[in-house]
């Protein structure tokens, strides 16, 4: 840490720790703070005002019946400010008499106290400044106690503004000594760091605070003699100024340490939130309410499918399926997914899918919220009711223990809130409502079932297949983006299937992430009728309908080694990244 201008040597660091001997005293010091607060913000904003007769009516409804004791202490350093200072007394030894008069209070209550006798010191003095032109009482005091404040008002304008940025420094000051001192024992501990850290140097910033108000009751008890000198003195302007670059950087300097403490805490309460989480869905439950209510904490409504506001209640004992993604999930993914939501009605599914978003809350703008708000319209299912529904904990745990990165998953739970599948994505992709309630079991036991056939790949996507199988024909999906080697390719083969007298039908299936070039493509190969060909909607599915294969299969520990389909199917997709590519097949077999 490098040495602040503020900071002092071994020497003075020894006074004024030796001077400190909490007896563990409580003091409501938020409170305390609050009404010193308050008095200062009455006077800093209205200054100009004041000198107009302005008055501020605002109540404080801050009640400090219980703060008997420290109220005690409070008025003897109100008389040790207005003994010492009205002498021109020595700044120092004044901040040290009030150390030790406050000997027994923690750090928080000394700077709370000092500043709040400042407040009553300084409130008085405006007082009798804000009244005086229409109270008559006010008036006879001011005469008697500040018989020029009138006459100089434009001088001092000057002057109470450069108190002002002082007195605004020490209350920010003083306001992140309390919050040190008073942060949780449970979450962050005083003997490591950063807490450690921040309060190395707590004694210093206590110091500089009380040195900073006996400056400043020195500066008004100048003003209240109103000596010609003092008004026009330019060695107390300085000292103002001096004063306020260290306090400012105090605050600098405390904050920072008090950001870290704030972060270590969050982080612990995160952690502790995570676990809670963890042994919640874990742990067997009756119904599924309790695991919905962790995930969305205080939010208890979410939208139903014809965007109503309704509690979450509506989802118990319902299987529930989380669909986790970010905000930039395709609009193709959303369109398959409808496809299997709307039909579970026909099939008589009880379930439902709620859309949980993750997104960055530190960067959330309107430009990501008018996005959320598209995602919410294009989705049939539930949703929640805005971006910050799902608990951090619970954001956590999706990313940590079902793997959540940026590729869309979808968690199954049935009625008692069991997990049934971390990512059932992938069989919903390939198996569509055949393979509810979504299970790892079910997934396993189909792909042992399910033969690797024409049927199983785009039975969903070709409407024409079941007309080519029942007339026997060979069927050739190809993709590619070069033009003349689909015209080639495709000529070829017509040419050698009427050479064999073998019916075929080929089908044109594009190529992954190529969108524009496909479109093109898709355009020239129906225009010279060279094959039939895919819409964009089937295209992405066809290609992400070869990676849920991939994934499922890697999923169930199938190796490339062990498994014909995952073989078949990294082929297709190695094709897909460098090559043109086609796929031949009979009804009762695939062969790329």
């Amino acid at each position: 840490m490098r040495n602040e201008h503020w900071m002092f040597g071994d020497g003075m660091n020894e006074r004024i720790r030796s001077t400190h001997v909490p007896d563990g005293r409580v003091v409501d010091v938020t409170s305390v703070l609050q009404v010193t607060r308050n008095v200062l913000r009455h006077i800093i904003p209205n200054i100009n005002l004041s000198m107009n007769g302005h008055i501020d009516a605002s109540d404080d409804q801050t009640n400090l019946s219980d703060a008997d004791g420290a109220l005690d202490a409070l008025h003897e350093i109100c008389c040790e400010l207005s003994c010492k200072c009205s002498r021109g007394g020595d700044a120092h030894a004044t901040t040290m008499a009030i150390f030790n008069k406050l000997s027994s209070y923690s750090w928080g209550a000394k700077v709370v106290l000092t500043l709040a006798a400042f407040a009553v010191n300084f409130g008085e003095f405006w007082l009798i400044a804000q009244l005086c032109t229409s109270n008559s009482l006010a008036k006879s005091v001011a005469l008697l106690k500040q018989p020029d404040i009138l006459e100089h008002s434009q001088t001092l304008k000057t002057h109470f503004d450069a108190l002002s940025k002082l007195i605004n420094a020490m209350v920010d000051v003083t306001k992140c000594i309390v919050e040190l001192t008073e942060l949780p024992s449970k979450y962050i501990s005083i003997d490591e760091p950063p807490l450690s850290t921040a309060m190395a140097h707590i004694h210093a910033a206590t110091y500089w605070i009380i040195s900073s108000v006996v400056v400043c009751v020195g500066q008004i008890t100048g003003l209240i003699g109103m000596r010609h000198e003092f008004i026009t003195s330019t060695s107390d302007a300085w000292e103002l100024s001096s004063l306020t670059h260290k306090v400012s950087s105090i605050h600098e300097h405390v904050q920072s340490r008090l950001c870290l403490c704030y972060q270590r805490i969050d982080e612990k309460k995160l952690m502790e939130a995570f676990e809670h989480f963890k042994r919640t869905i874990e742990t067997p439950q009756v119904d599924n309410l309790m695991i919905l209510q962790n995930i969305f904490g205080r939010e208890e409504n979410v939208l139903n499918p014809e965007r109503a506001q309704v509690y979450i209640n509506v989802l118990r004992k319902k299987h529930v399926l989380l669909l986790i993604s970010d905000l930039d999930i395709s609009q193709e993914e959303i369109r398959v997914l409808e496809v299997v939501y709307k039909e579970r009605v026909s099939s008589r599914l009880n379930y439902e899918i709620i859309w949980l978003p993750i997104v960055d809350r530190t960067t959330w703008n309107d430009g990501y919220k008018e996005n959320f708000s598209t995602m919410q319209s294009n989705m049939s299912w539930y949703t929640v009711r805005n971006h910050v529904a799902i608990e951090p904990a619970v954001v956590k745990y999706i990313r940590e223990e079902w793997g959540f990165v940026k590729k869309p998953i979808v968690v199954t739970l049935n009625p008692q809130g069991k997990v049934l599948c971390p990512n059932a994505l992938n069989m919903m992709r390939i198996w569509g409502n055949a393979a509810f309630p979504f299970s790892s079991e079910i997934e396993e036991r189909f792909w042992k079932a399910k033969p690797w056939t024409l049927d199983l790949l785009v039975a969903r996507l070709e409407p024409n297949l079941p007309t080519w199988v029942s007339q026997q024909k060979v069927v050739c999906f190809y993709g590619g983006v070069k033009m003349e080697w689909i015209e080639s390719f495709t000529t070829a083969t017509k040419g050698v299937a009427k050479a064999l007298d073998i019916g075929i039908e080929m089908v044109y299936v594009g190529k992954k992430n190529a969108r524009e070039r496909v479109q093109k493509i898709t355009g020239l190969i129906k225009e010279k009728q060279l094959s039939h060909a895919w819409e964009d909607d089937n295209v992405w599915f066809f290609w992400n309908l070869l990676e849920s294969m991939l994934y499922s299969k890697t999923q169930h520990g199938k190796t490339i080694e062990n498994d014909v389909i995952k073989q078949e199917v990294m082929t297709m997709l190695g094709y897909d990244s460098s090559k043109m590519d086609g796929l031949c097949s009979t009804p009762d077999r695939v062969k790329w």
